[in-house]
C-alpha cells in the first residue's frame, strides 16, 4: 500500500466525488478510479459505494479514511523533521494583501501546532501579482485567488467564495437584494495597472474593459469606493467598513481560493502545508 494511493483515497473520501477528487489531485479521473479499485482489491474490502447519486463511504472506507489521515500526517511530520535536521525548516508563504480571511488564521494555528519547529516567513504582496512572488522565486507557496496564468505552477483549490459588488453604503444600488453585471455597466470601476495578469484583471473587471482609478492594494480599492463612489467586486466573507455595502451578483462566477507552488518543487515542507491548508480552509 503506497502513500500516494492513500492520498488518492483520502481525496475521494473527502470530496465524495471522483471528478472533484481528480481535479484536486491534478490528474484525470480514469487512473484515479483504477487506483481506488486496486486499493480495494489489495485490502479485500469495498471502500466506496458508487451510484448515480454520488459516492459514499462504506464502514471499511470510514476506518481506512481515519487511518490514512493518521499515516499521511506521520509521513508529513517525518519529511518536516528531516528538513529541520538538514537546516531547511523555513517555509516562505506569499499572501495577497488582505488579512481578514479566517481560513488563513485557522491554517496558521493548525500548522503551528503540527510543526512548531518550522519557521514560516510571510511575504505580503499587492493585488497586481496574484502568484504572490512565485514566478520570481520569492516564495515557496502562495495563498491566493484565481484565476491567473497557471503555466509552470501547481494549483490546489481550497475553497470558493461568492462574489458581490462593493458599493458605498449610500449608493442607490446598495438597497438592492442582488444585482447583475449589466447594472454596473455605466459606473467607474477600480482596476489594476497595465501588465497585471490578463486572466486576473479580466475576472475582477467582470469580463469587460472598465474605466476608473488604478489600484494596487485592498485599501486602495476601499478608499476609491468611499471617496469617489467607485464600484468593483469583492468576495463575500471579508470584513468591510460600515461605509461600504456588498450586494450579491447573480451572474458572477465564484472566486477560487487556492494554494499554488512551482511545478516540480520538491521542498518537503510543501505537502504538509497543503494538507493542513485543505482542512483549515474547508472548516
Amino acid at each position: 500500500m503506497e502513500l500516494r494511493t492513500l492520498r488518492y483515497f483520502v481525496a475521494v473520501a473527502e470530496e465524495l466525488h471522483f471528478g472533484r477528487a481528480a481535479a484536486r489531485l491534478h490528474m484525470s479521473q480514469p487512473p484515479l478510479s483504477r487506483a481506488i479499485r486496486r486499493l480495494e482489491t489489495d485490502l479485500g474490502a469495498t471502500l466506496l459505494h458508487r451510484s448515480a447519486a454520488g459516492v459514499a463511504l462504506t464502514p471499511a472506507g470510514a476506518i481506512l479514511l481515519d487511518e490514512a489521515r493518521t499515516l499521511l500526517d506521520r509521513a508529513d511530520r517525518v519529511r518536516v523533521r528531516v528538513a529541520a535536521a538538514v537546516g531547511a525548516a523555513t517555509l516562505t508563504v506569499g499572501i495577497l494583501g488582505d488579512g481578514t480571511d479566517r481560513g488563513a488564521a485557522r491554517l496558521a494555528a493548525a500548522y503551528r501546532r503540527r510543526h512548531p519547529g518550522v519557521e514560516v516567513v510571510i511575504r505580503e504582496t499587492d493585488l497586481t501579482d496574484p502568484t504572490c512572488g512565485l514566478r520570481a522565486g520569492l516564495v515557496d507557496v502562495a495563498l491566493t485567488r484565481g484565476p491567473f496564468d497557471e503555466t509552470g505552477l501547481t494549483v490546489h483549490e481550497l475553497r470558493t467564495d461568492p462574489v458581490g459588488a462593493v458599493l458605498r453604503a449610500d449608493d442607490p444600488l446598495a438597497r438592492h437584494a442582488h444585482l447583475k453585471l449589466a447594472d454596473l455597466a455605466d459606473r467607474r470601476w477600480f482596476r489594476f495597472p497595465e501588465g497585471t495578469d490578463p486572466l486576473w484583471h479580466s475576472y475582477w473587471n467582470g469580463g469587460v474593459p472598465r474605466e476608473g482609478p488604478v489600484v494596487r492594494a485592498v485599501q486602495e480599492c476601499v478608499q476609491a469606493v468611499i471617496w469617489n463612489g467607485t464600484v468593483g467586486l469583492t468576495p463575500f466573507g471579508h470584513d468591510h467598513p460600515r461605509e461600504l455595502a456588498v450586494v450579491p451578483l447573480l451572474d458572477m462566477a465564484p472566486s477560487r481560493v487556492v494554494a499554488a507552488w512551482n511545478e516540480g518543487d520538491e521542498n518537503p515542507l510543501i505537502p504538509s502545508f497543503i494538507r493542513t491548508a485543505t482542512t483549515a480552509y474547508r472548516a
